[in-house]
């Protein structure tokens, strides 16, 4: 069946308008609100963003108390979502929004999409649902229900695909209520038509998939894996002098977590005996005119955190400084810092830190 002999809207609206969630920025088309909304749930399930999304408006109620907040302040409060170039650009365009535009976000989509942080898909969502503007959306949960429907298998993440998408959900898009129509398609991808498994006999679609009609449910999407994972090797030395202060610096402002807080770090391409990290432990103490007195590992497994591209090797070495540090962080001060989530779980453990005897 042909594209244009489909008319998604007519199904999938009166579905959404059933069993669409109840998320609060839902509530009122505020742009401030589906903006942050939007921003949280790139590359963010929603069960993991709400919590997130709810301490934002809790903390910064508009954009202009988001404006005046500082990095620091809105990393902490971002910790844990990774992706933190999403947490300075969101900020960013706060100040920008705050500054130049009164606090008033633009109501056309190439308005939007001028804005830092602001693609084409976000761009879209925002002027459909706040402003009605008939611009189609196209994220994960677009590409599989087009492709499933319309039995589409050029890869989503080339650019022919991009193109052919991007063309299907423009002639899908109900000009009318392009904003209830994208939320419908989107809610739909994120419940009914799930990567796995879908409950194809329950779907009201069935009946006009292509996807189903073969059994090409569980091939489709198609996409082209093209990041080559590379599994490094992280020791964070976790450093005190015998009064309990400890050692944390900020990262560089460029590569992952930017900005953050974290332990000495000591990087390598495979893994380090406890001679090793001393002995490059007390190369990096040279900076501060110290050296370690003891270390001792806290893991003996390393923890495994994913990356997109990285595999990380995570080991924690506990230790204790010869001399006193002369600018170093109290266990409250450390909580207070934005780090990224694998040093914030090695802090909520509860570890002994405090003066040695």
């Amino acid at each position: 069946m042909k594209s244009s002999q489909i008319r998604l809207d007519k199904i999938l609206v009166p579905w959404y308008l059933e069993n669409r969630r109840a998320l609060p920025w839902r509530e009122a088309k505020d742009p401030y609100q589906v903006w942050l909304s939007e921003i949280i749930l790139q590359q963010t399930q929603v069960v993991q963003g709400l919590p997130y999304y709810e301490k934002f408006v809790a903390n910064f109620p508009t954009v202009h108390h988001l404006a005046q907040a500082t990095e620091q302040e809105v990393l902490k409060l971002w910790q844990g979502l990774g992706y933190y170039s999403r947490a300075r650009n969101l900020h960013h365009t706060a100040q920008e929004v705050s500054a130049k535009l009164g606090g008033v976000f633009p109501n056309t989509f190439e308005g939007l999409l001028a804005l830092k942080g602001i693609g084409v898909y976000t761009a879209s969502a925002i002027a459909s649902i706040c402003f009605d503007r008939p611009k189609a959306v196209v994220d994960g949960n677009v590409y599989r229900v087009l492709s499933r429907v319309f039995g589409v298998d050029l890869p989503i993440n080339e650019t022919a695909g991009i193109k052919q998408f991007q063309k299907l959900a423009d002639q899908q898009l109900d000009p009318n209520d392009p904003g209830t129509y994208n939320q419908a398609i989107m809610e739909f991808g994120a419940l009914q038509c799930v990567p796995k498994n879908p409950d194809c006999s329950k779907c009201p679609l069935s009946g006009q998939c292509a996807a189903y009609a073969t059994g090409a449910v569980s091939r489709l999407p198609v996409s082209i894996k093209k990041i080559k994972v590379k599994t490094e090797y992280y020791n964070f030395l976790v450093l005190q002098d015998k009064k309990g202060a400890l050692w944390m610096r900020p990262r560089p402002a460029s590569g992952i977590w930017p900005n953050l807080y974290e332990f000495p770090l000591i990087e390598s391409s495979a893994s380090l005996d406890q001679r090793e990290v001393l002995e490059k432990g007390n190369a990096l103490c040279q900076s501060l005119n110290n050296s370690i007195q003891t270390l001792e590992s806290f893991n003996t497994e390393p923890w495994v955190h994913r990356l997109t591209h990285k595999k990380l090797m995570i080991v924690f070495w506990l230790g204790v400084l010869k001399k006193p540090l002369s600018a170093g962080y109290s266990l409250q001060q450390l909580t207070e810092l934005a780090v990224p989530a694998v040093i914030a779980r090695f802090i909520d453990q509860g570890l002994p830190f405090g003066p040695q005897n």
